[in-house]
């Protein structure tokens, strides 16, 4: 294998699994886990944001078409979702952190809806998924499958992306609202049970 398909398929492994890793968040029950879970997510992101802004940059200083050059290109469909990535997504899983943070005090504490619903947002899943998308696509495109390349292609293949990318972010838009109103409606199903008043008790018959 050409060493800018290696770099090409490592970066997309990274955001791939950040992008499942990411999937898999709303799921978690445990406060302490989904905290873990947010570490994890957190280094991979910031492993994917790395490598993808260190390849870009060398194909950039590159003077000819060497092979970092050819990684560079395959990455340029990812910057924008990228880009996204550490804009928006970095800051929400900081803040995610320091909630879950405050609920993981033992290992069994259950996450509230408010957390899983945060770990839900759109703006977590969406631009790590879309990422990994662009990376795979760059992979193909550089390995000689011609997605962008060709006039009659371009078209179907943008419209292809733009509906699965749409998909998800409705799926996650979804899942983001149903757990958000559950999260409204858990301090009233916390809220301690009325007293139930009973009649006093009838006095038995005596017996003589």
């Amino acid at each position: 294998m050409d060493s800018h398909l290696i770099v090409l398929v490592t970066v997309a492994a990274v955001w791939l699994t950040a992008g499942i890793v990411a999937e898999g968040m709303p799921r978690l029950h445990r406060a302490y886990t989904l905290r873990r879970r947010v570490h994890w997510l957190f280094a991979l992101t910031l492993a994917g944001l790395g490598l993808t802004g260190g390849v870009l940059m060398a194909g950039l200083q590159s003077p000819g078409s060497a092979p970092v050059d050819r990684a560079a290109a395959g990455l340029a469909l990812a910057t924008v979702p990228a880009l996204v990535v550490a804009v928006c997504t970095v800051r929400r899983l900081r803040r995610l952190s320091a909630g879950a943070a405050a609920f993981a005090a033992a290992p069994r504490t259950p996450a509230p809806h408010g957390l899983r619903a945060a770990a839900a947002h759109p703006l977590i899943g969406l631009p790590l998924q879309a990422t990994g998308l662009a990376t795979v696509v760059g992979v193909f495109s550089v390995n000689g499958f011609g997605l962008l390349a060709g006039a009659g292609l371009t078209g179907p293949a943008v419209t292809v992306g733009l509906l699965v990318v749409t998909a998800i972010a409705v799926r996650h838009s979804l899942r983001h609202s149903r757990l958000a109103e559950r999260a409204v409606a858990e301090p009233d199903a916390g809220a301690p049970a009325e007293p139930v008043l009973t009649s006093p008790r009838t006095p038995d018959a005596l017996h003589v």
